[in-house]
C-alpha cells in the first residue's frame, strides 16, 4: 500500500489535519508529492506546521521535495527533518522496493537540481531502472509533465518522463496544483497511449488552499478542485488500483485499476 498526497502543511489551514487524519488511517508506506511545509520549507515551519499532522507517521513516510520546500536554501528544513528518508542531502531523489513494485522519489525542482538529459539525475534514473528491473514501476515528484491545473503542463520535466516511458513504468503522481487529475496513459509528448503510456496523477489535495483549473489538457479524463483528500494505491504483484479517499465533508472519489507490462 502506497497512500499519499502533494502540497501539504501550513499553520494558517486546518485541512491538513483532516488529510493526515485519513492517512493515518491506511496502512503502508506514505509519499509526499512536494511543497511539504508552507511557505518557505523552514525547519520552524515543518516542526510546527508539518510536525503535529503528517509528522505522526514519518517514519514510514518517502518524500519528495517540492518549490516550497526550498523557499529555505538548498531546501534544508526539508533534508533536516525528513533526514535519510528524504534521500542524499542536495539531491533528493532515491529509489526503494515496495513488495513488487520499483519506486522512484524525484526531485523536479530542475532549476535547483538538474532534471536535463545528461544531468546527474536523469543518468541515475535509467542506469537504476537497468540494474534494478521490476515489472511494476511508480515514480513520484512535485511539478506535473501534464496538468490542466494553474499551473499548466511543465516540459521541464520531460526526461524523467521519457526515461521512464522507456522502461514501461505504468503510474507518475504530482503535486504542484492544487487540485486532483488523472489522466489516461499517454506518451511523454501527451499522445494517448493505451498499450504503452505511463498514468499520470496530480494530487496537489494534502492541505493547501485548492484552486480552480484553467486549460483542460489533452487525455485528462477526471478533475476535482473542491476536496481534499489522499491517494490510495494499491500495489500487487501485477497490478495497481488507486482510489482517491476525501478528508473532512469532501465527498468526491475516483477510483480504478491497472496491469502492468
Amino acid at each position: 500500500m502506497l497512500v499519499g498526497a502533494g502540497d501539504i502543511a501550513s499553520c494558517g489551514l486546518t485541512a491538513d489535519s483532516a488529510t493526515a487524519k485519513v492517512a493515518a488511517g491506511i496502512a503502508g508506506t506514505v509519499s509526499t508529492a512536494g511543497d511539504n511545509a508552507y511557505e518557505g520549507g523552514t525547519a520552524a515551519e515543518f516542526q510546527d506546521c508539518y510536525g503535529p499532522t503528517w509528522g505522526a507517521f514519518r517514519d514510514r513516510t518517502n518524500p519528495a521535495p517540492g518549490n516550497h520546500d526550498y523557499g529555505t536554501s538548498g531546501a534544508g528544513g526539508y533534508f533536516g527533518y525528513f533526514g535519510t528518508r528524504a534521500g542524499p542531502a542536495g539531491t533528493g531523489w532515491h529509489a526503494y522496493d515496495l513488495g513488487a513494485w520499483r519506486i522512484y522519489a524525484l526531485n523536479s525542482n530542475c532549476t535547483k537540481v538538474s532534471c536535463a538529459a545528461g544531468s546527474e539525475q536523469e543518468q541515475w534514473l535509467p542506469a537504476d531502472l537497468a540494474t534494478s528491473p521490476r515489472a511494476c514501476v511508480l515514480a513520484y515528484w512535485h511539478h506535473p509533465r501534464f496538468s490542466s491545473g494553474e499551473h499548466g503542463n511543465d516540459t521541464g520535466v520531460t526526461p524523467l518522463w521519457n526515461a521512464l516511458y522507456e522502461a514501461g513504468a505504468e503510474v507518475i503522481v504530482n503535486g504542484h496544483d492544487h487540485d486532483y487529475e488523472r489522466f489516461a496513459p499517454q506518451s511523454p509528448g501527451g499522445a494517448a497511449d493505451p498499450a504503452r503510456g505511463i498514468r499520470e496523477l496530480v494530487v496537489g489535495t494534502g492541505g493547501a488552499s485548492l484552486r480552480s483549473f484553467s486549460t483542460i489538457r489533452a487525455n485528462s479524463e477526471v478533475r476535482n478542485s473542491t476536496t481534499y483528500g489522499v491517494l490510495k494505491l494499491t500495489l500487487s504483484s501485477g497490478s495497481y488500483t488507486w482510489e482517491f479517499v476525501p478528508a473532512g465533508s469532501g465527498t468526491f472519489k475516483d477510483s480504478g485499476s491497472g496491469t502492468c507490462r
